[in-house]
């Protein structure tokens, strides 16, 4: 799969997903200080599936219309890398091919398909 991951979501996360054979491309090490609307549009000309912890993406989705090719938004207790690759982990082992075009709220105990 194709991935974005945010600043906030950190570089560790982008190195796991790697590993396990993602194309990613890592706002932390790749892009520093790009600005919301450049990581969406990025996301976006890019089919990537935006991973990120600011939750602001979910208003210019939803109030502002930004198009997308799928968010992922952690809303974590926890917000350290190991908590973030085990609940992406739980995720992708369970809702892979339900990620593209969707955007999903993901905490450490639900995953919550928002409409659209």
């Amino acid at each position: 799969m194709r991935f974005l991951v945010d600043e906030c979501t950190g570089p560790t996360v982008a190195r796991w997903l790697r590993q396990h054979q993602h194309d990613v491309f890592s706002v932390y090490e790749q892009g520093r200080g790009m600005d919301d609307e450049e990581i969406a549009q990025k996301a976006f000309a890019e089919e990537r599936i935006l991973i990120t912890n600011d939750k602001g993406f979910g208003e210019k989705v939803y109030r502002e219309g930004w198009p997308h090719k799928g968010v992922v938004l952690l809303r974590l207790e926890n917000e350290r890398s190991a908590n973030k690759i085990k609940v992406i982990r739980r995720l992708l082992e369970l809702y892979d091919n339900q990620l593209a075009d969707r955007f999903v709220v993901v905490s450490e105990t639900t995953v919550r398909f928002a409409r659209q």
